[in-house]
Order: C-alpha cells, then sequence, then structure tokens
C-alpha cells in the first residue's frame, strides 16, 4: 500500500505531520508494507533563492501580524512540535526558495527508492527546522544530500541544472488537481485523502482502512469436508 504525501522541506506542519505519520505506521501491523512516497509542493515560489530575511517578518506581513504576534504563533507551534520529539528553532529560519531541494528529494527517490528519499526528507527538514539552515543554498543542500548517501557528481548535475524540474511540476498540478490548497497533504492506499498534521490516531485509522480495503475478503461457498491436499504434503 501506498502513502503519498505533498509537503515542503520549509512547512512546520509538514515535520509534525510526518512525524504522527510515523507514528502510526510504527503501531500498524502491516507497516513494513506500506510504501512513502514525497511528492513536491511549493509554498512560496517566489522566494528567493538564497534566504537572507527572517521568515518572521515575512510571514507577519503576508497574515497582517506584528511581528510579535508572529513570534508568539511560532512559539505555540514550537511547543507543539515539542510534544512530538521535534526542536524547532522557528525564529531563526530564512525566507528562501525551495524548488532544488524538491529536485533533489526526486533524485533519492530514482536512486534509491523510497527509503532513500524519506532519509533525505527528514535531512531537509532537520536541517531548516531543527539547525536553521538555509535549504536554498546548494552548499547546504550538497552537503545534506551527500550525508545521506547520493552520488556526489550526480548531485552537482542536478543542481548545477534543471534536471526534475519537470517532476516538481507535475506534482504541484497533482496537487492542483487534488484540490490541494495547503500542505502536509496525505493520500493513503490511492483512495483517502487526509488534509494537515492531523492526530496520529486519525493517521492509524485511515492507514487501517485503506489497508482493509485494498485487501477484500473471500467467502468461502463450496468446501468444508472436500478432498483437498495439505500444505504439509499430505492428500
Amino acid at each position: 500500500m501506498k502513502v503519498e504525501i505533498w509537503s515542503d522541506v520549509v512547512c512546520p506542519w509538514c515535520f509534525v505531520g510526518k512525524r504522527r505519520l510515523e507514528a502510526a505506521l510504527a503501531d500498524f501491523e502491516h507497516g513494513e508494507q506500506v510504501e512513502v512516497v514525497y511528492r513536491s509542493f511549493q509554498l512560496d515560489p517566489s522566494a528567493p533563492q538564497h534566504g537572507h530575511e527572517l521568515t518572521t517578518p515575512v510571514l507577519a506581513r503576508k497574515y497582517g501580524r506584528s511581528e510579535a504576534e508572529m513570534r508568539q504563533m511560532q512559539q505555540q507551534l514550537t511547543d507543539l512540535a515539542a510534544e512530538e520529539g521535534l526542536a524547532f528553532r522557528l525564529q531563526e529560519t530564512l525566507h528562501t526558495r525551495t524548488i532544488d531541494a524538491h529536485r533533489l528529494l526526486h533524485l533519492a527517490l530514482a536512486e534509491g527508492g523510497p527509503a532513500l528519499q524519506a532519509t533525505l526528507k527528514e535531512s531537509l527538514l532537520s536541517a531548516y527546522f531543527e539547525d536553521a539552515q538555509d535549504v536554498g543554498d546548494h552548499v547546504v543542500l550538497r552537503r545534506e544530500a551527500l550525508s545521506v548517501g547520493l552520488d556526489a557528481e550526480r548531485v552537482d548535475e542536478v543542481l548545477s541544472g534543471e534536471e526534475y524540474a519537470d517532476a516538481v511540476v507535475a506534482d504541484i498540478d497533482a496537487a492542483m488537481d487534488l484540490g490541494v490548497s495547503g500542505v502536509p497533504f496525505f493520500v493513503v492506499g490511492g483512495r483517502y485523502a487526509v488534509s494537515g498534521a492531523q492526530p496520529t490516531d486519525v493517521f492509524a485509522r485511515v492507514l487501517q482502512q485503506a489497508w482493509e480495503e485494498s485487501r477484500p475478503t473471500v467467502e468461502v461457498v463450496a468446501g468444508g469436508d472436500a478432498d483437498v491436499c495439505g500444505v504439509d504434503g499430505t492428500c
């Protein structure tokens, strides 16, 4: 069963939602048979390539709040994230462009499958939210990509060109087709959508329901004591 997640690497709720889904999968009986794939979504495609301004004043202007109000909201989110084991530094993060981070996530998926992509996703989210690194900076992106085992030559090729840009656009177009207006956005089993960083028990219920519906029960209408050969080889 597949879980697709539309998210951005500068979205704090995406990191919280990732942790809550992981908690649900850890307790899910068939968790090892669930494939998680990350899809691209850009919260602000117009953001500068290299972050020079803190996100706090940017968000304050966007939502018509004072910087003091925005810092208070960020602190509340920081406290909530701590309950999920995350050490956010929201008031130190930079407003930056993320398309190159998403292109590297597509490289990781192509080179190492969902497992490697998930490892890079974690690394990028942690770099931005816990280390206050600029994930629009190619130096930072290259370091994080190499740290998870991606080939240096391929990373340099991707960062120096436009490879996987079409895949990023395709993901965003798919999100628009689904009516996604915010992230994180989860599609479970190609059938059920979960919007936002819902509580872990919500993810648990959706995983169970999608799993059960993906494996319909078979009703035995004839059998009983009829002659059969057993699994032990006896007939």
